[in-house]
């Protein structure tokens, strides 16, 4: 008797292997553009006359739009094509990347970094779902998604290097110029690579008042984030923003329980191990990318380093980011998602917490360098890995909303991280000076307060972790041992 016909590899062709390369590109992107702008902050302050209250929009306008839209975003890339969502995402940031580049107010500066944030929502969530579909599970999504995790912790360090060396060099308007024409690659690159999944008709209604509810709330929840810091945790205006957002996510997950044609259908989380997956997630976030802030600050007001030394710190972490995240690929085939996201997350915390024994009078290679490298390895055997896990088992119906649940929790995770570490180290840094210690000093104090709470939150991540999916990327019943198939709402 002949043996059944094994489907072909799509990764092993030329194609599928350009596609992996346009989606990571992609991933690249969208993460890049929320770390890029950080060393150049100073001289767009200096340039367009900014205060301080006005000049943090230059990094929050992005993450408010990015992390509020997000789940609307992969929403309709499931309902009305992940192609045409992908292309128009792409759109909106080649458009805004050029007026942001060529801003000569803040205002327009804000603008462009808030719609940069809309095309980003678009992009991601298309993009991901885009890969889970095309690639069969198994071997070859597996492969996939190590490649774009290992992409997507990438840009994370890249875009402070990223950042640096065009700041200093042609200036830091090529930070925004320089996406337009990866963008016109993307755009011409799209529709010969990606087949056209466009819907004829959206079957059922649009849920407009779970939209509205949804994407309301969590653009209310990052804006309190954001400006906690600014008012204090306790002030009236951060209780009334954070307890409004609340409110209108409790709404919305009531209103998704009853609508007829849900936003985000319940049942997605009846999938074994992708809550936890995203709480992991989020977790993670909160620890970690608050450290890229608050190291970068301590390198530039504490150590004296200008945009291209502040950049260039980071291509270590870059470096071993991507190594990380190849090798973990093949450890979670032997081993399992789990054990990789377990320590994973264990090891990126503990390189945050090494990170919060920065002295006044430190160097990048003693009290800098190394406990980055740990950070890094750690942190990219976590995201390919937890990547995985939250994808697995999920049906190519839903893949969008899945790809968008992973990316919402990294970004509030991240907005959450840095509002309360912000704190914790203004804090800190307040008490000090108050006791007379000198202001470097001081800053000091406050840096190795957040980092070392960061870390914690980092390692508790590994705790959440033992609740994600098991997969070893084998097939589709690694990941959905012994739980009931999700239904389609």
């Amino acid at each position: 008797m002949l043996a059944p016909t094994e489907t072909p590899s799509y990764l092993a062709t030329r194609r599928g292997k350009l596609t992996l390369a346009l989606l990571c590109t992609v991933a690249f992107l969208d993460f890049v553009d929320g770390s890029i702008v950080n060393v150049a902050l100073p001289t767009i302050q200096r340039e367009l006359g900014m205060d301080v209250s006005t000049l943090q929009w230059v990094t929050s306008g992005y993450l408010l739009t990015y992390g509020g839209l997000m789940l609307l975003g992969g929403r309709l890339a499931d309902l009305l094509g992940r192609r045409r969502v992908l292309i128009a995402g792409t759109l909106t940031i080649a458009v805004a990347s050029a007026i942001g580049g060529l801003a000569d107010a803040s205002g327009l500066l804000i603008g462009a970094r808030l719609a940069q944030g809309v095309g980003a929502a678009l992009m991601l969530p298309a993009a991901l779902s885009i890969l889970t579909t095309s690639f069969r599970e198994g071997p070859d999504r597996t492969a996939a998604l190590s490649v774009w995790g290992g992409a997507a912790g990438l840009a994370s360090a890249a875009g402070v290097f990223l950042g640096g060396v065009l700041a200093e060099g042609p200036g830091w308007r090529w930070i925004f110029y320089v996406n337009t024409p990866v963008c016109l690659l993307v755009l011409a690159a799209v529709p010969a690579l990606v087949p056209n999944d466009r819907r004829n008709e959206i079957r059922g209604g649009f849920d407009l008042l779970g939209t509205a509810l949804g994407t309301g709330g969590l653009m209310l929840l990052v804006y309190g984030l954001v400006k906690a810091p600014e008012h204090g945790w306790g002030d009236a205006t951060t209780l009334a923003l954070l307890g409004g957002a609340a409110a209108l996510l409790i709404a919305f997950v009531a209103n998704e329980r009853y609508s007829a044609d849900p936003l985000m259908p319940l049942s997605i989380f009846r999938i074994r191990g992708l809550a936890a997956a995203n709480l992991t997630h989020l977790t993670l976030a909160a620890g970690m990318l608050a450290m890229f802030f608050f190291v970068t600050l301590y390198m530039q007001s504490v150590l004296g380093y200008g945009e291209f030394e502040a950049g260039v710190a980071y291509l270590p972490v870059s470096l071993t980011i991507g190594a990380a995240a190849g090798l973990s690929a093949k450890l979670f085939a032997r081993v399992g998602t789990r054990p990789v996201i377990i320590g994973g997350a264990a090891i990126t915390g503990l390189g945050v917490v090494w990170l919060s024994f920065i002295p006044t009078d430190g160097s990048y290679l003693t009290n800098v360098l190394p406990g980055m490298l740990v950070m890094s390895v750690g942190a990219g055997a976590v995201f390919v890995a937890n990547t995985t896990a939250a994808n697995a088992g999920v049906p190519a119906e839903q893949a969008g909303l899945a790809a968008a649940l992973l990316n919402t929790a990294q970004q509030i995770g991240g907005a959450l991280g840095i509002a309360v570490l912000t704190a914790i180290a203004t804090s800190r840094t307040t008490a000090q000076l108050a006791a007379g210690e000198p202001q470097l000093d001081a800053m000091t104090d406050g840096f190795q307060r957040a980092l070392l709470v960061g870390g914690l939150i980092a390692i508790s991540a590994a705790v959440i972790g033992l609740w994600t999916a098991d997969s070893r990327g084998a097939n589709a019943a690694d990941a959905t041992e012994e739980q009931p198939k999700a239904v389609v709402a």
